[in-house]
């Protein structure tokens, strides 16, 4: 019997891959269990596992008392001396239990619990394993989908692929083999919860690691991730080797680095962006292919104007403004796109906004606070509107409408529209500008099409 228990116990944990000690803990604790259950908690027992007779071992311990009160926790000094002629009262004295004694009930009792224990450290197993894979990719098969998502099988347990982690418009169908990140790891009653993504930009970073060796030995460093998934991505890298080019590393030969990432993706588009600690230079790398300009650095508002020709703004803004958008979000600054055009008009009317507010000795900002922004509303505003500037006056009045005479602009003049077109951010013009617009091949839009053409094959 005792070569059987110590059999079956270096089997399952071989076969479970539980640990040895930690499965002959859960043996003793179940009996321990079982044995309370039957003679109630107030017994004093001790459990232990006896590795060279391969078997549990339960030992009652009493007290040697005058008198018994108790007899589960006392025994009288002629029955103890019985056993052994030493003992003296108030004496501990230990009696092995049999097991077998402990009945059908309780051997059932010790027989699920030990089952549950098994379980528990099985799953703390599986949970301790994908905790550390945490931020990893992983392969598994489709195996059904519910109302959270996609559920893929891992082996030892199952992942949940959400609805908004997926790819838009990427399908899936049971038996399919798929990869995913791992951004969550939970502990949950029926086990460990594991949550994948395939939309997540750190996949995309993962993806660049399994694929290019020099951004898996930090040689070349991925310094920023946007995406649109399943269409378009930008992914800014920086070389820590001045003989590394951090783009040619990304693309590899012919673009098969490249080809290997793009494919699992599904065809997303990767436009590979060269880093710079300044803040112009990135977002003028990031807006490639476009020709800029011009680039006004606002450090307060972490605000971008961009000035580019008037031919390069739907190059600029890209499709349904994808190209300004991503290249925001990759920088975490606002990006404002102008061309040259408008940004002039827009310039000259705030140079006349300038020009107003030092006739009238009044901040430019008090016209602004009043709700003037052009030169036009303060031209068709009446006497009585402008006094709610504050600190004007009838004389400072008199002077700005002078002023106006002399800038050429009448009181029946409409109030200027390329201002009020310069101010819209990109992504409002872009509609106007760009809603028609169909970029040109790939390979003319890669960012770092100068370098290598191959790079977002």
């Amino acid at each position: 019997m005792g070569s059987e228990l110590k059999k079956a116990i270096d089997q399952i944990s071989k076969d479970r891959g539980i640990d040895r000690d930690l499965l002959i803990d859960t043996l003793e604790e179940a009996v321990r269990s079982s044995v309370a259950r039957k003679y109630g908690d107030a017994m004093d027992i001790e459990v232990n596992y006896n590795e060279e007779a391969g078997e549990i071992e339960v030992y009652q311990f009493k007290v040697v008392a005058a008198e018994v009160e108790d007899e589960i926790s006392e025994i009288t000094l002629e029955e103890a001396q019985a056993h052994d002629p030493n003992v003296q009262l108030d004496d501990e004295m230990g009696f092995k239990l049999k097991v077998e004694d402990l009945g059908r009930i309780a051997a059932q009792s010790a027989k699920q619990v030990i089952i549950q224990r098994m379980r528990d450290a099985e799953q703390e197993i599986i949970y301790d394993e994908f905790k550390g894979r945490l931020h990893e990719i992983v392969s598994g098969i489709i195996q059904r989908r519910d109302r959270t998502g996609w559920i893929i099988n891992l082996g030892r347990t199952e992942a949940v692929l959400p609805k908004g982690e997926q790819i838009p418009r990427e399908r899936y169908k049971r038996g399919d083999r798929v990869q995913a990140f791992i951004i969550d790891v939970q502990k949950e009653s029926r086990g460990p919860q594991v949550t994948v993504s395939r939309s997540h930009p750190d996949y995309m970073t993962a993806l660049f690691k399994r694929e290019v060796p020099e951004v898996d030995d930090a040689t070349v460093k991925i310094m920023g991730v946007a995406r649109d998934p399943g269409l378009r991505a930008k992914v800014a890298v920086n070389s820590t080797d001045r003989d590394v080019d951090p783009v040619g590393a990304c693309v590899g030969i012919r673009g098969s680095r490249i080809q290997n990432i793009v494919q699992e993706l599904r065809g997303e588009r990767i436009d590979i962006v060269v880093w710079s600690p300044d803040i112009a230079k990135y977002a003028q790398n990031a807006l490639s292919p476009a020709v800029i300009t011009r680039i006004t650095v606002d450090e307060e508002e972490k605000t971008l104007e961009v000035v580019v020709p008037d031919d390069q703004l739907t190059i600029a803004i890209g499709r349904k403004g994808q190209n300004v958008k991503l290249a925001s979000r990759l920088l975490g600054w606002k990006i404002d796109v102008f061309t040259e055009s408008r940004y002039g008009e827009m310039n000259a009317a705030s140079k006349g906004m300038d020009q107003l507010a030092s006739v009238a000795e009044i901040p430019v900002e008090n016209f602004i606070s009043a709700g003037f922004e052009t030169i036009g509303q303060i031209a068709n505003a009446s006497e009585e509107i402008l006094m709610s500037i504050s600190g004007m006056t009838p004389s400072k009045v008199s002077d700005i409408k002078s002023a106006i005479m002399l800038l050429g602009i009448s009181d029946e003049e409409p109030e200027e529209t390329a201002s009020g077109e310069a101010e819209a951010p990109a992504e409002q013009s872009e509609a106007e500008e760009a809603a028609d617009y169909e970029e040109p091949a790939e390979e003319e839009l890669n960012e770092s099409g100068e370098e290598n053409p191959e790079a977002d094959k």
